[in-house]
């Protein structure tokens, strides 16, 4: 069964790549995509800790939420 170091772990490993991408390339346009990475990563974990905890609806969800609005501005942006 997957349990929530699993999630946890694979949000980690995202972000890792995320901000090894974003500190290590010139490109803007790879940092932002690097930056995505990020802000996914940071969803999973928020998602994964509100469903661990008991509710679907949580604060962790509409966190989350708030999260993918910033990114299609982002989007936008770039």
């Amino acid at each position: 069964m997957i349990g929530l170091g699993h999630y946890l772990a694979l949000s980690a490993f995202l972000f890792g790549i995320g901000s090894i991408g974003f500190l290590t390339r010139r490109n803007a346009l790879i940092q932002l995509v690097s930056i995505e990475i990020m802000l996914n990563a940071v969803n999973i974990a928020l998602v994964a800790i509100a469903s661990f905890r008991g509710g679907a609806a949580g604060a962790g969800t509409l966190f989350a939420l708030f999260i993918i609005v910033l990114a299609a501005a982002e989007v936008t942006i770039g």
